[in-house]
């Protein structure tokens, strides 16, 4: 080259100052991409959710328990009251009963029971029921210590007219206190078939025979009616609702002595 040092140094600047421009701006594109925040590229990948399964905790069922459905405890309805008929046997005042060959003779023309039990005399005799007894029965026993058919009860209708039991003669009738409380009326009376014994009839209203009066079995009038006691009686339970009265009949032999009472007293 021409000129000298200077002008040479002058023509190499100029023909490197392109170069460095070049140069120098691609660096300063490269700085200022640098200096542009930082984006973090989304990963390519999508996340993956990790589900934790917890177990679910054991629950200790309690048992399987079955309801048991048990039943109520049984309740006996009350007994059913079913109307008991009423049977009436026609009694045309035959036997109802014999003792050491002694007839006794139904004391109504039509009764419902004959129920026999203990009488409360030590002297009581024991009753054998005759085939023609309207339906007899036998009781249960009262702890009386005495047969346990020496008395009878025998229940009629409350109108119903009483006849003597046996033939024989009147040795007192009257009234009394039954049970120390209530009124009723007897008659005892001497039978022919067994002199000396006593022929007892009791619960009987309207009385119609009076002491020494012959009485012949069923023909003599011997009361209006039966007494209608305001209780009930053993016998009750055999026969159809509302109970009717009934007449007791018993012989006695007074010979045989009563025991005493267990409280000491035999009468109020």
């Amino acid at each position: 080259m021409n000129g000298g040092p200077r002008a040479r140094a002058r023509l190499l600047a100029a023909l490197l100052l392109p170069l460095a421009l070049v140069a120098c701006g691609g660096e300063a594109a490269t700085l200022e991409r640098a200096d542009e925040p930082l984006t973090t590229a989304a990963p390519t990948t999508a996340p993956v959710e990790t589900t934790t399964t917890t177990a679910a905790p054991v629950v200790t069922q309690p048992p399987t328990t079955v309801p048991t459905t048990l039943a109520p405890p049984t309740t006996l309805a009350p007994p059913t009251t079913v109307a008991v008929p009423r049977v009436l046997v026609d009694t045309g005042f035959s036997p109802f009963a014999t003792i050491s060959g002694m007839v006794l003779f139904h004391p109504a023309a039509q009764v419902e029971v004959v129920g026999f039990h203990e009488s409360s005399h030590d002297g009581a005799r024991q009753m054998d029921a005759s085939p023609q007894a309207a339906r007899p029965i036998e009781l249960e026993s009262r702890q009386r210590g005495t047969g346990s058919r020496t008395a009878a009860d025998i229940v009629v209708s409350p109108d119903a007219e009483i006849r003597s039991p046996v033939n024989g003669t009147v040795m007192r009738a009257g009234s009394y206190v039954l049970y120390c409380k209530h009124q009723d009326s007897y008659v005892v009376i001497d039978p022919d078939a067994r002199p000396g014994w006593e022929a007892k009839v009791l619960h009987i209203d309207g009385l119609q025979v009076q002491e020494g009066q012959r009485v012949e079995a069923g023909v003599t009038v011997i009361a209006s009616r039966p007494t209608q006691l305001p209780f009930a009686s053993q016998v009750d339970d055999h026969t159809a609702r509302p109970a009717w009265p009934h007449v007791h009949v018993e012989v006695v032999d007074p010979t045989i002595p009563d025991r005493p009472s267990p409280d000491g007293s035999d009468s109020c």
